[in-house]
């Protein structure tokens, strides 16, 4: 809801300008004309993923249908990489769909079918590459008083404080993210990712959910939030215009504990990128200096793939990216418990 002077939640105003109809994510140019993703990176990124799809694959006993759904698919380069890796026997029997809120780009392989919503039962691989950060939460900030209110905005970027959080988002808060009562602290309320995230997740019938994204946890949550806008490559004021992204550090930790254990027994397995993509072969070693005289070409190959590898796997970046990974009915394709790889 809006008001007279155009003030509203920071959760109304980021979905109006990034799905509405003049958003942000309908722009032509598409997310990756404003910041780069991984998979913008390197398509060692791809690889690695087409590598995850394979264990699950495994996992699965190797099923005549195999589903890798790639979330927030962007203009679909994620899932192309991912068909393009996957081996040729796997590939034969997968169904690829992105799910995005764009239309279907021009030119996109009619192997992959693009959709809103993820399939009704997913068997094998549902992947949430940078998805939950763009799922508006509200902002809360604590005033004068000590109190967590709700921040309101205008479509200039302009903020007040509104009422007091309540209900379940101040269960939430008082849950995930305790603000003591200092005047300027902020928060944002991750209610909204923790049901997104759930809602996916159950869709998968047998298989692995995964999330990857900015993250944070209980122990180490930032005082002032992450609330954030990107805007031709480059960081930015958040101002819900629809002329930028506005994004915010997903709390992961919640998200682990949304999913239904009825559906999900198995526990989640919270990483970091780096972690996970050096369990599934990257590892961003320099190769030896000798090939380089034996074979300049394969050299130079190797070298470049070491460095990007080292970008998707570098503390302080990249590598920081937080994996939340949910197994359904499957061992963890990356915990201790994983099957043998063929």
């Amino acid at each position: 809801m809006t008001d007279a002077g155009g003030w509203r939640g920071w959760r109304a105003a980021a979905e109006a300008a990034l799905y509405g109809p003049d958003g942000f994510y309908l722009r032509p140019e598409g997310p990756a004309g404003h910041f780069r993703t991984s998979v913008h990176a390197s398509p060692l990124f791809a690889a690695a993923v087409a590598r995850l799809l394979c264990r699950v694959d495994e996992a699965l006993g190797r099923p005549a249908s195999l589903d890798f759904v790639d979330m927030a698919a962007g203009r679909g380069e994620l899932v192309t990489g991912v068909l393009a890796a996957l081996p040729a026997d796997v590939a034969a029997r997968t169904r690829a769909y992105g799910v995005e809120v764009a239309a279907r780009p021009a030119g996109l392989t009619p192997a992959i079918t693009w959709l809103r919503e993820p399939p009704p039962q997913v068997t094998g691989l549902l992947f949430a590459n940078e998805w939950l950060d763009n799922v508006p939460v509200e902002v809360a900030e604590v005033d004068s008083a000590g109190v967590p209110r709700l921040v309101l905005v205008r479509g200039d970027g302009d903020e007040r404080l509104g009422d007091p959080v309540s209900g379940p988002e101040a269960e939430w808060l008082a849950r995930w993210w305790p603000l003591p009562g200092v005047t300027g602290l902020r928060a944002e309320i991750g209610l909204p990712r923790d049901r997104a995230w759930a809602a996916a997740v159950s869709h998968v019938t047998h298989g692995l959910a995964v999330a990857v994204d900015y993250a944070h946890t209980a122990q180490a949550r930032p005082p002032f939030g992450t609330l954030t806008g990107f805007r031709d490559g480059r960081e930015t004021s958040p101002i819900p215009d629809g002329n930028c992204d506005i994004t915010a550090h997903v709390a992961l930790d919640a998200c682990a504990e949304a999913c239904t254990p009825a559906h999900t027994p198995q526990r989640p397995l919270l990483l970091r990128q780096r972690a996970a993509l050096r369990a599934l072969g990257l590892a961003g070693t320099r190769p030896p200096l000798a090939l380089a005289s034996t074979d300049p070409a394969a050299y130079v190959r190797a070298l470049a793939g070491a460095g990007e590898a080292a970008e998707l796997t570098a503390p302080g970046g990249l590598g920081d990216f937080g994996w939340l990974l949910q197994p359904v009915r499957i061992p963890h394709p990356l915990g201790p418990d994983a099957p043998p790889r063929a």
